[in-house]
């Protein structure tokens, strides 16, 4: 594993860090009003965001990491939720935080979120390629498999 790679990895889970941080300190705002149902439709999304994360990370066991690099127990998992997408943890996490700020009432989270879209974007995408490097099957698995949606988006 080259030092720049860990040190790459280590920038973008601080960046990740850095924005979740943001758009949980950030205070609420008034610039859309969020009504009681919605509020509560957003605890039961964000709670489901949770969910995902937990069962995506349990999966991966001993193979999970604080980084975006395989560690020596890594496995390539195709099955439970890998199944239906590559990056549970990160689709997880992006429904937790979207339904943060769209609770929030605040165009400020709204903007950290779409930061925190693309930086995971980007990080999937740097981890993607150590991955391919890593396991044989990753290339295949990654043609037939959507990235966070368990769907496709076609122009």
């Amino acid at each position: 594993m080259a030092r720049t790679d860990v040190r790459t990895a280590r920038a973008l889970v601080g960046g990740q860090f850095l924005l979740l941080g943001l758009l949980v300190l950030l205070p609420r705002g008034e610039d859309w009003p969020v009504p009681p149902v919605l509020a509560g439709a957003f605890v039961v999304t964000g709670a489901a965001g949770l969910a995902v994360m937990v069962v995506g990370a349990t999966a991966l066991g001993r193979g999970l990491t604080a980084i975006p690099l395989p560690n020596a127990r890594a496995q390539l998992r195709t099955g439970g939720l890998y199944r239906f997408v590559r990056h549970p943890i990160y689709a997880g996490l992006l429904l937790l935080a979207g339904s943060i700020a769209g609770a929030s009432g605040s165009w400020a989270q709204i903007l950290v979120l779409g930061l925190l879209v693309l930086l995971l974007a980007g990080k999937a995408r740097w981890e993607e390629r150590r991955l391919a490097e890593r396991f044989e099957g990753y290339a295949a698995y990654a043609a037939r498999t959507p990235q966070f949606l368990p769907f496709r988006l076609r122009p």
